[in-house]
Order: C-alpha cells, then sequence, then structure tokens
C-alpha cells in the first residue's frame, strides 16, 4: 500500500496519540465556564428535541443522518418523548416538555398487540413516566405508568418467578427464555416505586422476587454469571462480569436500598460487591483498576475486556462510599476514552485495543464524572466532563442532533440516535455542570436509565 493511502490513518492515530498526550494536562473549570457548558448542553438538548419533533414526532426514535422516523415495534410507544420528558423538565425547557407532554397523553397508548421487551420498556417507559408524575404531579403519567405495570405483570408468571424477556402488552402472553441478571434484577425500582405511588403491592412483590431469585443463584464466590434459562433458572454461561447483561442488576442491590431502605437489598449488595472486589477486579500495569470477566464458580480469569456501559460502575462504587476505588476506576475509563478521542464499544484493557470500536453515544463515563463530582467537589470531574463533551459535539453532532459512530478509529457516524441520548447522556452532561440546585442529588435515585426518583410517600 502507498504512503498515500496509509496517510489518512497515519494522520488519525497522530490526531489519538495527541488528544492522549493532551487531555492528561486537567485545566481548571471556573464556575463561569461551568455555567457556559451548563448552557451549551441544554441549548444542543433543546436544538436535538426540535430535530426530532420536526422529522419524527409521534415515533419512537429520529434516524439522524436520513431524517426518517423509526419505531422499535409495530406500533410506535413515544420512547423519546418518555425518555426525553424529565430531562427536559430538569434543563428547564418548559415549552419542549410541553410538547413531550402533549404528545404522550394524546398518542401513547399501550393497549397494543405487541410483544415488547420487559427490561426495556420497564427502565425507559415505567421510569420515564413515574419520574415525569413525581416532577409534575400530572395524574395522567401515573395512570399511563399503572396500565403499563399492569400488562408487565404477566412476564413475572414463570415457574422460577424469574420474568419472560418478552410480554405482549394487550394479551399478556409471554416467550423469551433465554435472559440474564440484568433482564431480572433492573426492575424493582420502577416497580417498586409504582407500587408506593399507586399502593399495589403486587408490583413491588414480583419484581423484589426477581431479584431475590437472581440472587440466589449466585456461585459460592457471590458472582452471578451472564445469562440463564428463565423456566428452570439454570445458568447457560458462567461468564462474570460487571458488563452489560449483568451491570444493572448490581446496580440495583444498591440503590433499592438507597430508594426504599429495603434491607435485603443492602445486605445482597454487601456480599455482591466482595465478591466483585474479590475475584473480577483486575489490577495491571502502575496500580490501573479494572473489573474484567471471571468464571463465575472458580474465579478464573476469562477475558480481560471492559467498555463503555461497565464505566457505569465508578458511580455505583462512589455512590455506595467506596470513593477510592471510584477514583481510579474512573481514570481507566478516562484512559479508555482518549485511546481515540471518544470510546469504544469495548476493549481489552491490557493491550488497550479497541475490541468492539462502534459507540452509541452511551452516557456512562459521564454518568461517573458527575457522581464523582457531586461526591467529592473534586473539579477535575469537570474538566473531563468539558473533555468528553466537546469531544462528543465534534465527531457526533448532526443537523438534527447526535449520531452514534461506526467505528471511534474512523469517526464514522452511524445512522441512529437512541432514546436515551436524552435520558442519560445529555442529562448527565448537563447535570455535571450545572449548579447543584438543578436536581437535588441526595433526595433523588436515577433509574438505570437516569430517570430520577424520589421517595415522595410514607410506608
Amino acid at each position: 500500500m502507498s504512503l498515500i493511502k496509509l496517510l489518512p490513518s497515519l494522520l488519525l492515530v497522530a490526531s489519538s496519540a495527541l488528544h492522549a498526550t493532551a487531555a492528561t494536562k486537567t485545566d481548571v473549570v471556573t464556575a463561569a465556564q461551568s455555567g457556559q457548558l451548563a448552557a451549551r448542553v441544554k441549548a444542543e438538548t433543546q436544538r436535538a428535541w426540535q430535530g426530532y419533533v420536526k422529522y419524527a414526532a409521534g415515533h419512537d426514535e429520529i434516524r439522524p443522518l436520513s431524517k426518517e422516523a423509526h419505531d422499535w415495534y409495530a406500533r410506535p410507544l413515544l420512547m423519546t418523548p418518555v425518555d426525553a420528558l424529565d430531562t427536559l423538565i430538569v434543563m428547564g425547557l418548559a415549552d419542549e416538555a410541553k410538547q413531550a407532554r402533549e404528545l404522550i397523553e394524546t398518542k401513547l397508548s399501550f393497549d397494543q398487540d405487541i410483544y415488547v421487551k420487559t427490561f426495556e420498556i420497564t427502565i425507559r417507559h415505567l421510569g420515564g413516566l413515574l419520574s415525569a408524575y413525581q416532577l409534575t404531579g400530572d395524574k395522567k403519567l401515573l395512570e399511563l405508568a399503572d396500565d403499563l405495570g399492569t400488562r408487565l405483570l404477566p412476564a413475572f408468571d414463570s415457574p422460577s418467578g424469574l420474568p419472560y424477556v418478552d410480554v405482549n402488552l394487550r394479551t399478556g402472553k409471554t416467550r423469551g427464555t433465554d435472559s440474564g441478571p440484568a433482564e431480572s434484577g433492573t426492575l424493582l425500582l420502577e416497580f417498586g416505586t409504582l407500587a408506593k405511588l399507586t399502593g399495589k403491592s403486587i408490583y413491588y412483590d414480583k419484581a423484589k422476587r426477581a431479584l431475590v431469585e437472581t440472587y440466589k443463584r449466585r456461585s459460592k464466590l457471590g458472582l452471578v454469571g451472564a445469562t440463564f434459562e428463565v423456566s428452570s433458572g439454570q445458568w447457560t454461561s458462567p461468564d462474570s462480569s460487571v458488563a452489560g447483561g449483568i451491570d444493572s442488576y448490581y446496580e440495583y442491590l444498591y440503590k433499592c436500598w438507597r430508594l426504599f431502605g429495603d434491607t435485603d437489598c443492602k445486605a445482597m449488595w454487601e456480599t455482591s460487591i466482595k465478591g466483585l472486589n474479590a475475584h473480577v477486579a483486575d489490577e495491571v500495569r502502575k496500580n490501573e483498576l479494572w473489573y474484567g470477566h471471571v468464571d463465575m464458580n472458580t474465579g478464573a480469569r476469562r477475558a480481560s475486556q471492559w467498555g463503555s456501559l461497565d464505566a457505569f460502575f465508578a458511580a455505583l462504587l462512589a455512590v455506595s462510599g467506596d470513593i477510592d476505588r471510584a477514583r481510579r476506576l474512573q481514570e481507566s475509563n478516562m484512559k479508555m476514552w482518549r485511546l481515540h478521542g471518544i470510546e469504544p464499544e469495548s476493549l481489552d484493557y491490557r493491550t488497550m485495543k479497541a475490541l468492539d470500536a462502534s459507540y452509541s453515544l452511551r452516557p456512562e463515563i459521564v454518568e461517573s464524572a458527575y457522581y464523582l463530582r457531586r461526591l467529592t467537589g473534586d473539579g477535575r470531574y469537570l474538566s473531563e466532563g468539558r473533555e468528553m463533551f466537546e469531544d462528543f459535539e465534534r465527531w457526533c453532532r448532526t443537523d438534527t442532533g447526535f449520531a452514534a459512530l461506526t467505528s471511534v478509529v474512523t469517526k464514522q457516524q452511524k445512522d441512529s440516535q437512541e432514546s436515551f441520548l436524552y435520558a442519560e447522556t445529555l442529562k448527565y452532561f448537563y447535570l455535571l455542570f450545572a449548579p447543584d440546585t438543578a436536581l437535588d442529588f441526595d433526595a433523588i435515585t436515577f433509574n438505570t436509565e437516569a430517570h430520577p426518583l424520589r421517595r415522595t410517600w410514607k410506608d
């Protein structure tokens, strides 16, 4: 291959290397600059929302390059308005929040003969509706959440109590038995909040049983595997990590203690984090902390893999009180980000080579920066946030919103903008830079889709 043909690739490598070198210098972000960054995030959110309204209003998502509407299922469930509403409210975008509420109240119906993903619809729709209700007091939103909760309940009617992957919203029929801890253990924040707000204890009981049944299947090391068969509850993969498919199971063990004061969840968390720190945590090079993949039964190392979804774990460590590990893990997160000036979906942290070079606009690394800034007051996390936001704008911005990347190496954009852009990524960027009064961190618990829930009930 000629030098001329190689030149673009060489320039990309050189650019990444320069970015990584420059980014190690942490510049102080002043209060005024932080406010300006919050205003920029707010303006970008408003612009992206307007792009959705112009080209995809009433549908689940917008395709940001083709400017076409995209729906998850045969009937739209307004994924973007539901996911975006509490973010628009928190940012004070009143006109846009009004548009989202009108779309939801006039177009959203769960009386649809379609199978939906139990996990995804719970964290996005149930979480989003409940959060928006708590922020607005609009009982129509709670009524929609209650209707959805009722339609999702048949998913829990398996022999093991572990939920089926899919449930038909109209018929209650279920399907899908190849599941994992995240899908079974990431339901109690939403169903528990619904139970507290409606007085219907069945919601809490069903979701908690699913969480407990997942925990009961842990190994002697206190670890869970990647996948199981729903009916029997038997593990089909012993691969243990904090990666996608398992991640938010651990998150909800701690957060259900935080939101509900459920001591069972606290005990399950304490057992689980000991197992993770003892067997999954991995120290490499000069005191770098990562969490890789091991066999749940033996603890044998299976892979040195980390990725954009795993990056949430620094936030979870921080909020649960382990600031030291959280700080060290966020340093690893930033090393991943700086490898190419934006994070890959996954990499081998021993070789620092991308295993999956795509980028899906994920929020987890920003989430961890936000938690650490709020819990430590350390300005370095504002600097990291500015660095990430500027990279995010540079590579992902489109004239209608933001596009995922097929590769963080080439920076080629992909025609995809999932609704969590609004629910999580833009929200965490905003909260990172905004004054602490923007949202009472101590009073709320974010579900895994970053919908803030608060204890507004009396037990």
